[in-house]
C-alpha cells in the first residue's frame, strides 16, 4: 500500500496512521465542503473566506472537524491509486512520486496550547526525535476555487533526504485544536527535484476543506 510504504520511509517504520489511538476515525477525502452542521454564534463562511494561521485555529467550532479534497488527482501526472492503510487517500504521479493524505478526527488528546504546538506534538508522537527544530512552517489551500488565488491553512513541514535507497520525501501536518481534527500528508519521491514539484503540486491542489455551517 502506497500510505504505508510512504509513511514508513519517513517516519522510521511508523504506520501513516495519525493517532491519537483511542479515536481511530478517519474522514473521507472529498470534492465538496463538509455536511453542513450549526454551531450558534460561529460564522463558518467567514472564518472560510479568511487565511488559517496557526494563530487563528480557535476560530472554528469546536468538534467540527476539517475535510481534505480529492483534487491531486486532477493534478498534471497524478491519479488516484485508491485507499490505504486508516483510510489514506493514495495518488501516484508519472515521476514515480507517492502521495498519501487523510484527515483524522477526535484528535484531543494532541492538543496542546495553540495549533502550532499540538502540531509540533503530532510529529513528537510518530517520531520522539522529530524536534520543533526539524519542522518548517508551508502553506496549503484553504478551501477556495481550485486554478484561483485564494486563501492558505499553516502546516508544518518535516523533509527527510535520502529517507531509504532512492528515495526522498516530506510530511504535512496541521492539528486544528478547537475543531478535533488534523490533517496529514506524506509525499516520496526518487529524486531532490521531483519532490520539489510535487510539493508544489500539493500545495496547488489538494485543498483543506473548511467546516461549513
Amino acid at each position: 500500500m502506497v500510505a504505508a510504504v510512504v509513511a514508513a520511509a519517513f517516519l522510521g517504520g511508523c504506520s501513516v496512521r495519525v493517532p491519537d489511538p483511542a479515536a481511530p476515525d478517519t474522514a473521507p477525502a472529498t470534492r465538496q465542503p463538509a455536511t453542513p452542521t450549526v454551531s450558534p454564534g460561529h460564522d463558518a463562511g467567514a472564518v472560510a473566506a479568511r487565511s488559517m494561521p496557526f494563530s487563528a485555529g480557535s476560530t472554528l467550532a469546536r468538534g467540527v472537524p476539517v475535510q481534505l479534497s480529492d483534487g491531486l488527482a486532477d493534478a498534471p501526472g497524478w491519479r488516484r491509486a485508491g485507499n490505504g492503510s486508516g483510510g489514506a487517500s493514495e495518488y501516484r504521479k508519472s515521476d514515480g512520486c507517492l502521495a498519501a493524505a487523510k484527515v483524522r478526527i477526535n484528535q484531543w488528546p494532541l492538543v496542546a496550547g495553540n495549533d502550532r504546538e499540538s502540531t509540533e506534538g503530532l510529529f513528537a508522537y510518530l517520531d520522539p526525535t522529530i524536534l520543533p527544530k526539524y519542522l518548517t512552517p508551508a502553506s496549503l489551500r484553504w478551501g477556495g476555487e481550485p486554478g484561483r488565488q485564494g486563501p492558505t491553512v499553516d502546516v508544518l513541514v518535516l523533509e527527510r533526504a535520502a529517507v531509504s535507497k532512492g528515495t526522498t520525501g516530506a510530511v504535512l501536518a496541521r492539528v486544528f485544536g478547537k475543531a478535533g481534527s488534523s490533517v496529514f500528508v506524506a509525499i516520496s519521491c526518487p529524486t531532490a527535484s521531483a519532490l520539489t514539484a510535487a510539493k508544489t503540486d500539493v500545495a496547488r491542489w489538494l485543498t483543506v476543506v473548511p467546516p461549513a455551517e
